[in-house]
């Protein structure tokens, strides 16, 4: 679902809320050392994100926030801030040559740079989520 968050819509944060569940409790938060993910510098994205990231001249960059039941990658374009909303059940992660890290949600995907230990950290703490928090059985839906 990629939707733009730049204004406090109750309707789209119910949206974003059942889909990947409301933040974590700071307690939560500091013991998982942090929820966000460092600057991530945009390499390639599909069609509908790219048209959106080549509106303006800025570097296209992103960020990653951890929820209970999925992630949001946030991004901006022109004075909008945009949302990937996706659920762990529905994340694809890759690690491709090159050190690029690739997100994918059914025919979206967002294409990072992971050139600092910073991000290959947040990244291997995203996969353990994913890994303990996706449905092993049709039954656990």
């Amino acid at each position: 679902m990629l939707v733009n968050v730049s204004y406090n819509n109750k309707e789209i944060t119910q949206k974003i809320d059942e889909e990947v569940g409301k933040p974590f409790p700071l307690r939560e938060r500091w013991a998982m050392g942090g929820i966000g993910s460092p600057k991530l510098f945009i390499t390639a994205s599909s069609v509908e994100i790219r048209n959106l990231l080549i509106l303006d001249n800025n570097l296209d960059s992103c960020n990653v926030e951890l929820r209970p039941k999925g992630i949001i990658v946030r991004f901006r374009s022109l004075l909008e801030t945009f949302a990937l909303v996706i659920p762990y059940y529905k994340l694809t992660l890759y690690k491709g040559d090159m050190a690029v890290y690739s997100i994918y949600r059914d025919h979206h995907f967002i294409k990072v740079r992971s050139d600092t230990k910073a991000v290959q950290k947040f990244f291997k703490k995203l996969m353990g989520l994913k890994a303990d928090n996706t449905p092993t059985q049709i039954d656990d839906l």
